[in-house]
């Protein structure tokens, strides 16, 4: 599942060789080029390169990709570390220091009001480690982004965007089933003049992801450990 060259990565920026020698990685430089292909395959808008449309998801992809696997906010390029900012449906916008708290990884972008006896996913009790390993598990492909369409351009970008991916892992005791899981939703970006991100706004239904993950069979624990343990699996996207 490696990738001879970090430098083939199409659709994100700074993961050239050089750039990913002198980064401090969470898994180790991540490979995408499994999830690449899930992307060519199922994407339904093919953007003009260099068009709005094209940078946009450029970034939203590099973005995405800082936040899950560089541990050193000195390498951050997407984002100012000083001013950004994470916010989820309206809730309180947070800081580095406190999706850190948080645990980083899917925490963030799961937070929920419901009681703790009803979450399919509990973010309160998932580290970013934890949380990375049970998602690349259920999607082994990875899970795919494409901008369906970008409203309005910097300094304030607004679009709209699609998640897919195949269950073909288990998830939080359920058997993979092997369908498609697909989640829809709205984005702001604020960015500065250098086109660091510095406030980003999603507004999405979790439940269009955590409902498709549980329509498998309940598992025994010893079946589901032992798909989550391969290591490889942890430096897909």
């Amino acid at each position: 599942m490696t990738s001879s060259s970090a430098e083939q990565d199409n659709y994100r920026n700074y993961l050239s060789e050089e750039e990913t020698k002198n980064t401090q990685w969470r898994f180790g430089p991540p490979d995408y080029s499994v999830v690449n292909k899930l992307f060519e395959e199922g994407r339904t808008k093919i953007w003009p390169p260099g068009s709005l449309e094209e940078k946009v998801q450029r970034l939203v992809k590099s973005w995405e990709m800082e936040i899950f696997h560089k541990t050193n906010i000195d390498d951050f390029k997407t984002l100012d570390p000083k001013k950004y900012t994470f916010s989820l449906n309206g809730r309180k916008a947070l800081n580095l220091e406190e999706i850190g708290k948080l645990g980083g990884g899917y925490n963030p972008l799961l937070q929920t009001s419901l009681p703790e006896k009803f979450r399919a996913y509990n973010p309160d009790g998932e580290t970013a480690e934890s949380s990375h390993r049970t998602f690349t598990t259920t999607f082994p492909r990875g899970f795919a982004l494409e901008i369906l369409h970008v409203y309005s351009g910097p300094p304030v970008i607004v679009y709209k965007f699609r998640h897919w991916g195949y269950v073909e892992g288990p998830f939080k005791g359920h058997a993979p089933t092997g369908e498609r899981v697909e989640l829809y939703g709205m984005a702001i970006f604020e960015v500065d003049e250098e086109m660091r991100v510095v406030k980003v706004e999603f507004f999405y239904d979790p439940g269009q992801l955590l409902g498709g993950l549980l329509k498998g069979v309940s598992l025994d624990g010893s079946a589901e450990e032992a798909a989550t343990s391969c290591p490889v699996l942890r430096k897909t996207g």
